[in-house]
């Protein structure tokens, strides 16, 4: 099986900010995300500036776009991206639009998605999608569990590329093991830790153990 992906989120509220994370494990980590916030904040000089430092890295726009899907994935492709994210709700045109323009479009899974919408997307050409535990949902005290493992695998059977994220661990990894996992997502998991770089290695070392072994 193999080995899936480990991608940092830059949840980062400014730009300098982000840089000094990055700075720290962006050689460690497979894929680099320029995180909704910090695209908000810092607009596509966010794109620009963590390419420039990492251009073999694949990077993520995480623009969870949801109209002028063709525009926004033109705009963040010529800034340095290689992939970018629509929300779940975006219309079948709207996705399509953006796939056009970039090499990769992911669907964010928010709230109440079906699976016949997840059929649309396959026959659209979409073929990354990624599930979520929402931050909000986090605080609210939900976590991890066999319901969101079934539905991952139902995902991953269909055809997709599933990333997974949101309140990620060293020990959360072992939940999924055996599943053909894409890519795990860690923001602060990794960029709020003590030392970063030790806390990227741990999560890299971890899923090399579980999916190499």
């Amino acid at each position: 099986m193999t080995r899936p992906n480990l991608q940092v989120a830059l949840d980062h509220s400014d730009l300098p900010s982000a840089i000094k994370a990055i700075k720290t494990v962006g050689d460690i980590v497979d894929i680099i995300e320029v995180g909704t916030i910090l695209i908000l904040q810092a607009g596509d000089q966010a794109v620009r500036c963590i390419r420039a430092m990492y251009p073999d890295k694949t990077i993520v726009a995480d623009t969870k776009c949801a109209d002028a899907g063709g525009t926004v994935a033109e705009n963040v492709q010529k800034a340095g991206a290689d992939w970018t994210t629509v929300i779940c709700c975006a219309t079948i045109p709207t996705m399509k639009a953006a796939a056009e323009k970039i090499a990769a479009v992911q669907v964010e899974l928010y709230g109440d998605w079906t699976y016949a919408q997840a059929q649309l997307w396959l026959d659209a050409g979409i073929r990354q999608v990624i599930y979520h535990q929402s931050r909000d949902a986090l605080l609210a005290g939900e976590t991890w569990g066999e319901k969101d493992l079934a539905k991952i695998q139902k995902l991953i059977d269909m055809g997709f590329q599933v990333s997974v994220t949101g309140g990620l661990d060293v020990d959360t990894l072992k939940l999924f093991k055996g599943m053909a996992v894409y890519t795990f997502i860690t923001g602060r998991g990794i960029t709020a830790a003590q030392d970063p770089a030790q806390a990227a290695t741990a999560f890299l070392d971890e899923i090399k153990a579980i999916w190499e072994a």
